[in-house]
């Protein structure tokens, strides 16, 4: 299996904190959203995990270097971004006809079961039940579990099923030949090449796509939904905290390496990086970055950068 992670994308709703960083690299729960994504996948054993970049590209280059224990990786620029189709499709060269391919997008978290896919016989896209499907792409699916058709925002309900972006392909020369269809007649969906256009012609080809589901869908989109996202992770976490003399520290927290905390309260659901100094201080729901200084202030629904 070889899986592929687009983070191409530049992450504008969530400036200024990525001015410097891509989005995939901010972080949440005491690490960054892209190791929490892949370190959920190692199991799998891929032969091979492949980053489509694109903004801050050097960044993640760098970053990558790090990550020894993550096996063989490979970059590929996406230089003029024309779509999620365009991506993958940058990827493909380097995937062989018959190895399974898996397609995660690479700036949302989830809670799925990823382990049924070692014995996948069939194409899977894991889906969330919404209760506003009209703010998503969906899947149709029939009475024996395959999926019929994807309609993208339905104005009138077809299903409640939201593609989530999990894709795990088997039949990966046929979208090969789905993605080249699309690109060679400059098939389009508002202006770019959409990887949902290729699966549903895979699927009117005959191609069998099932859904599996996820039961939490995590966004890190808006400052808002990172909070809530990393307040989720951190309940979720066994972290051992360490306690600091004179102040009170409230679970569930992550507190990073070298971290000075003097006379201040310090949680529920806060994520402090390495280096930081907080003194005389009240936090609660925030991310601190590495290096973060907060003296005689109160913190509360925010990330602080620098």
């Amino acid at each position: 299996m070889k899986i592929v992670l687009p983070v191409a994308g530049n992450g504008v709703r969530l400036r200024p904190y990525t001015e410097n960083l891509p989005k995939c690299l901010l972080p949440v729960a005491g690490k960054t959203i892209l190791d929490w994504i892949v370190d959920d996948t190692l199991f799998l054993k891929p032969s091979e995990t492949i980053f489509i970049t694109g903004y801050k590209a050097p960044v993640v280059d760098e970053f990558l270097k790090q990550k020894t224990s993550w096996g063989a990786v490979r970059t590929v620029i996406q230089s003029n971004p024309q779509g999620l189709g365009e991506a993958i499709s940058l990827a493909l060269p380097y995937v062989n006809d018959d190895e399974p391919l898996l397609i995660i997008l690479g700036d949302t978290l989830f809670e799925a079961d990823l382990s049924i896919l070692e014995k996948a016989t069939e194409n899977i896209l894991y889906t969330f039940k919404v209760e506003d499907p009209k703010r998503f792409g969906v899947a149709v699916t029939n009475g024996d579990g395959l999926i019929e058709r994807l309609v993208e925002k339905p104005q009138e309900f077809v299903s409640d099923e939201a593609i989530v972006g999990i894709y795990y392909i088997k039949d990966v020369k046929v979208l090969k030949e789905a993605l080249g269809y699309l690109m060679q007649n400059d098939i389009r969906t508002k202006g770019e090449f959409q990887l949902t256009d290729a699966l549903e012609r895979m699927i009117e080809g005959g191609c069998k796509f099932r859904t599996a589901p996820v039961q939490k869908w995590l966004d890190c989109g808006l400052v808002e939904t990172l909070l809530s996202t990393n307040a989720h992770i951190l309940k979720r976490s066994a972290e051992k905290i360490p306690q600091f003399e004179g102040s009170e520290i409230i679970e569930p927290c992550h507190i990073g390496k070298n971290v000075v905390i003097k006379n201040s309260k310090v949680g529920p659901d806060v994520s402090v990086g390495d280096n930081c100094i907080i003194e005389n201080s009240e936090v609660s729901n925030a991310i601190l970055w590495d290096g973060v200084n907060v003296t005689n202030q109160k913190v509360a629904g925010t990330v602080i950068h620098e």
